[in-house]
């Protein structure tokens, strides 16, 4: 199968699914409109979609670090319902909208190889990105100890392409769309990412003989191990 076909294939398949996903949050709308109001589409966040009032911090809380809000009243069953709705929305969310961008990623790095588990980090970093979000909210306090945590944990990935920090960000973009209750607007970005991508892949933008050489070499040495890998395995 030539690059060409690959990259017609992978346009049908994502407008596809992009014209399945929107469609189906747009009925989801018309058929339902309670629903709608508590997905994580318009900004909103989980304490208003549950219609959970917040006392405003007064003067002397306006310089303390967790702002001084506190919630009047106790949350009803209802309203448990809506939380843990919106909350499934929003991690569930970040599900649908990574996975045309791991698609795009798998077929456009398939020619110089990519490794699994990157490919999987893409899927499950929003879900982290979202429930941090959540988590601290106006919170300062919890912002500054998720500082403190990361730079005690100094997580480090070893990227092998420029293009495989991109696809980390679009990552983190989502998730934290998804935690500030603009999921729809990480759609849209996600469906521009992914065709930019796939054009740029179909018409071979940027290329060079370096690279074209570069690639080749890896080609001509993954051949030879496979075929060395099959030489000893034939050999009794």
């Amino acid at each position: 199968m030539n690059q060409s076909i690959s990259a017609q294939r992978l346009i049908l398949n994502l407008t596809a699914y992009f014209v399945l996903l929107f469609g189906s949050v747009f009925a989801a709308g018309v058929m339902k409109p309670e629903l709608l109001s508590a997905m994580p589409l318009g900004g909103t966040n989980v304490l208003e979609v549950a219609g959970i009032e917040v006392d405003a911090p007064s003067i002397d809380d306006k310089f303390s670090l967790s702002g001084g809000a506190s919630i009047d009243q106790k949350p009803t069953a209802r309203q448990i319902a809506l939380i843990t709705l919106f909350l499934a929305l929003s991690l569930g969310g970040t599900l649908l909208v990574m996975l045309p961008i791991t698609w795009t990623y798998a077929a456009t790095r398939r020619e110089v190889g990519f490794r699994k588990n990157f490919v999987r980090a893409l899927m499950v970093l929003p879900i982290c990105a979202t429930t941090i979000v959540l988590l601290i909210q106006n919170n300062l306090a919890l912002a500054f100890g998720l500082a403190a945590m990361v730079a005690a944990v100094r997580f480090r990935v070893a990227l092998q392409e420029a293009i495989d920090g991109i696809y980390i960000f679009s990552s983190i973009c989502i998730g934290l769309a998804a935690g500030i209750g603009h999921l729809g607007i990480a759609a849209v970005m996600a469906l521009f990412f992914c065709f930019t991508n796939v054009l740029l892949w179909r018409f071979d933008y940027g290329s060079n003989p370096i690279d074209d050489a570069r690639l080749a070499k890896k080609r001509g040495e993954s051949q030879l191990s496979a075929s060395l890998s099959e030489r000893n395995q034939s050999i009794p």
